[in-house]
């Protein structure tokens, strides 16, 4: 059973910085795929950034250039960096992952299997 849970959400202003992390557990396999997602009030959930474990990422075009997503290799922690924050970056941010996709589907952002209960951005 997988299990992940974030931190480092908060509030920022704007321009400033945050470094959101999420602890997984678990048995991941050799292949997969972990991410993060935001949703904003009344907005779709928004597939941000993955990363497959081959080391390969995918990014929306709305964070590129200011959001970085990595791993930490001596265990699984995904790591996702934010800076030049705006105001429309301000949502629900999840961790997710899944065993079972391969590299393509993972570049695609799409649903994932194993969600966080999401920690809160905030940029004013």
């Amino acid at each position: 059973h997988v299990q992940l849970v974030e931190s480092g959400g908060g509030s920022v202003q704007t321009g400033g910085s945050l470094r959101l992390s999420c602890a997984a557990s678990g048995y991941f396999g050799r292949n997969y795929c972990m991410g993060w997602f935001r949703q904003a009030p009344g907005k779709e959930r928004e597939g941000v950034a993955t990363f497959y474990s081959d080391g390969s990422t995918s990014y929306a075009d709305s964070v590129k250039g200011r959001f970085t997503i990595s791993r930490d290799n001596a265990k699984i922690t995904l790591n996702l960096q934010m800076n030049s924050l705006k105001p429309e970056d301000t949502a629900m941010y999840y961790c997710a992952a899944d065993r079972t996709v391969g590299a393509t589907y993972c570049s695609r952002r799409g649903q994932l299997r194993y969600w966080g209960q999401g920690t809160q951005v905030t940029v004013s």
